[in-house]
């Protein structure tokens, strides 16, 4: 299997050609394949919508799909400026003027509709380029975000491809978390579960995914809670409950995750 990616990868460079950009070897490969996927398929979710479908809400508590769009195109840009600081040398994001002049999630909703849609088209592509000129240094590299701490470089593919997978079912326009590839689903549900106890939400839960070997277990792991992981996920992250779900005891409908934040990086 690893011989015919290799193959293929050999055969497909060949072709585009000596002038074309590839990531470097020690980029996250998964993660960079997760990160792109979800960007096609929230793309896809968005063209489907008309400008006027576009005020509608969302899933998100108090987001219109605006909200949701100007969101991610944000957090592209961000996440750019931190690979673009690695790959300068930098130690912390810079925000230079066009961008300084206000990523407000509000205000960004309220852009004309071709606007909005342009945020989200060429922050992505900003941010793709930036991969994909990052050396083996970058990648390794930690940087300082405008909010403080430190995020390591290497991080944001995943950190693009757990927001937008879960944003395009926000848009609230027929995405499925059953469309999610199964590794997203896995690595989801944990990090749902993670934050749970970060939180110290009074749940004591054992999450037994019906696809899946294992279990995830919430505080005490009382109350049991199975179904497919991707019905979980949606049942775990506040957004709904599908008809599969088999709940063993009283147990309140989990609170919105992760929750809208002013930084576009929380």
């Amino acid at each position: 299997m690893s011989s015919d990616l290799s193959d293929a990868r050999l055969k497909l460079r060949e072709r585009l050609g000596a002038g074309a950009r590839y990531d470097s070897p020690a980029a996250p490969v998964a993660e960079l394949r997760y990160a792109r996927l979800g960007t096609a398929y929230f793309a896809r979710k968005l063209n489907e919508l008309s400008d006027d479908e576009l005020a509608c809400p969302s899933l998100v508590p108090g987001w219109s799909r605006r909200h949701v769009i100007a969101h991610i195109g944000f957090q592209a840009r961000a996440l750019a400026r931190l690979v673009e600081a690695a790959r300068l040398g930098r130690a912390q994001e810079v925000l230079e003027e066009p961008d300084a002049q206000n990523e407000d999630i509000d205000v960004g909703a309220s852009l004309p509709a071709h606007a909005l849609r342009y945020l989200f088209k060429h922050s992505q592509v900003h941010l793709d380029v930036e991969w994909r000129d990052l050396n083996a240094t970058g990648w390794r590299a930690e940087v300082e975000p405008l909010a403080g701490g430190l995020v390591g470089i290497g991080q944001t593919p995943w950190l693009r491809a757990s927001e937008i997978w879960l944003r395009a079912v926000d848009l609230d326009n027929g995405a499925s978390l059953l469309d999610f590839p199964s590794d997203v689903v896995d690595r989801l549900l944990e990090e749902a579960a993670e934050a749970f106890a970060l939180r110290g939400l009074p749940f004591s839960l054992a999450l037994k995914p019906t696809d899946r070997p294992g279990s995830i277990v919430i505080g005490a792991g009382e109350n049991m809670v199975s179904a497919p992981a991707a019905d979980l996920l949606r049942w775990l992250t506040g957004r709904g409950v599908r008809h599969g779900l088999v709940v063993g005891g009283r147990i309140e409908d989990p609170p919105f995750w992760p929750q809208p934040a002013s930084g576009v990086l929380a």
